[in-house]
């Protein structure tokens, strides 16, 4: 028996760009990038040099800390070049691929046949196993736990997410199949949440061995942090595990085919997209693939994920890890006059009814990266309780993260969220105060202090 749970919290920015529900384009690879700066505290061990040859599904990287946690080539080819950054950090292993793709076999498997522990081993082997997120925190699952439950969202309430229906109507199986396989690696089962805007109308509805829940609202409704508050909230002591449904999927495929295979249906979006739509593509493609989908690629930012929490990689980066969406928005390099003085701003959206915005809920907005000035003194208020439908305090978890008080941050939800549950706060913010930084700060000091 699934969950009606009606969010009445949230805020769903109208931004322009929603990609259209057409494939346009397959992207041949010629570069990937696996990145492990995609990884919150890996501290990655190189087993690659340039020049080596890998098939799709080698190993290019292991974790120092967990050897036995590996992440392996999406193609195979060529080592081309290894990134290093400051201190040598190493921020990209990248690969030249083969016009003929070749593939480590894993072998085919049915999950229900398996023991947990021997689809754990075929998930660490195949280099899935990093696609699994281990809350508190949000790093990767570590193998030796067993979580209290794993969740999935199967919707995404973000600006001009990919919509689930479109992108996974040919996935079904594979996705079944992903959850058998998971199902092995819990006793607390499978929680898939689903969006009430059109439960009935996708085929996700029909999973089998899942424990089903239904949100409705505004965004983060489809942020599964926000469903775990709602479904079992995560105390200190508790450990749950989430993955995209892209990356369930991807698992299904492991066991259905024996391959690693990280295609996946992406949006390219945004006000700066020129035919905005969906291209099928690869973990770890170069933005470059995608390039004649942009007005002008020395104006845009180039976001690997959504305009609120994904990471700007620029025209030359490369697609996230957990990413299935692009957005394309233009560098807000403008100032404007006394705009804060203007009665009426029509190319304006207020969140706050400052503008009359609210008179055209329909409206859609080119949006740009301009903040509309800069950080300043942190103002006391409730404007970030008005958009997130969680029982913490944001505003007091966000100064005792720069309190770096443990106790504090505690008792005031640290357990609870990633940065991307905290994400409306941030764009809401009347004091452009970074918060998703803020709270990073915070959970890596928590990792440091608490391990």
């Amino acid at each position: 028996m699934s969950n009606n749970i009606e969010l009445k919290k949230g805020l769903d920015i109208p931004i322009s760009g929603a990609a259209a529900q057409k494939t346009k384009k397959v992207v041949v690879p010629d570069i990937v990038a696996v990145k492990p700066v995609d990884f919150r505290g890996l501290v990655p061990r190189l087993l690659v040099k340039e020049g080596d040859v890998v098939l799709a599904g080698s190993p290019v990287l292991s974790d120092k800390e967990t050897p036995e946690i590996l992440f392996t080539s999406p193609v195979s080819g060529t080592v081309a070049e290894i990134v290093r950054g400051a201190k040598r950090k190493l921020l990209e292993v990248r690969i030249k691929a083969d016009k003929e793709q070749k593939h480590v076999d894993f072998g085919t498997a049915k999950p229900s046949s398996l023991d947990a522990d021997a689809v754990r081993q075929t998930l660490l082997k195949s280099g899935l196993w990093p696609a699994l997120v281990q809350r508190p925190y949000g790093i990767i699952a570590n193998p030796e736990v067993s979580p209290k439950a794993i969740f999935i969202s199967a919707f995404s309430t973000a600006p001009l997410a990919a919509n689930a229906e479109y992108v996974f109507k040919d996935e079904i199986e594979n996705i079944q199949t992903g959850i058998n396989a998971l199902a092995k690696l819990t006793k607390g089962g499978i929680h898939v949440s689903f969006s009430s805007a059109n439960y009935s109308g996708t085929p996700l509805h029909k999973l089998e061995n899942i424990i089903p829940h239904i949100f409705g609202g505004k965004h983060p409704a489809g942020n599964v942090g926000v469903q775990i508050h709602h479904i079992s909230p995560i105390a200190k002591g508790d450990t749950v595990w989430t993955i995209s449904m892209h990356h369930v999927a991807a698992i299904g495929k492991l066991f259905n085919t024996g391959k690693y295979d990280t295609s996946r249906l992406i949006a390219v979006t945004g006000p700066a997209a020129d035919d905005p739509c969906y291209v099928k593509g690869i973990s770890g493609m170069s933005m470059d693939s995608i390039a004649d989908f942009c007005k002008d690629k020395d104006t845009t930012r180039f976001i690997s994920g959504d305009v609120l929490t994904g990471t700007n990689v620029g025209k030359d980066g490369f697609l996230g890890f957990f990413d299935n969406q692009v957005s394309l928005i233009k560098e807000g390099t403008e100032t404007e006059m006394f705009g804060w003085a203007k009665p009426v701003r029509p190319k304006q959206f207020s969140s706050s009814r400052t503008y009359f915005s609210w008179l055209t809920p329909n409206k859609k907005y080119d949006m740009d990266t301009n903040t509309h000035g800069e950080p300043r003194a942190f103002v006391m208020s409730d404007v970030y309780g008005k958009v997130l439908p969680m029982d913490i305090y944001p505003v007091y978890l966000a100064k005792a993260c720069l309190a770096k008080d443990i106790d504090k941050m505690e008792k005031f939800g640290i357990y609870e969220v990633i940065e991307e549950d905290l994400a409306l706060c941030e764009y809401v913010c009347p004091s452009k105060i970074g918060i998703q930084a803020i709270l990073s700060d915070g959970i890596d000091l928590m990792l440091k202090e608490m391990a």
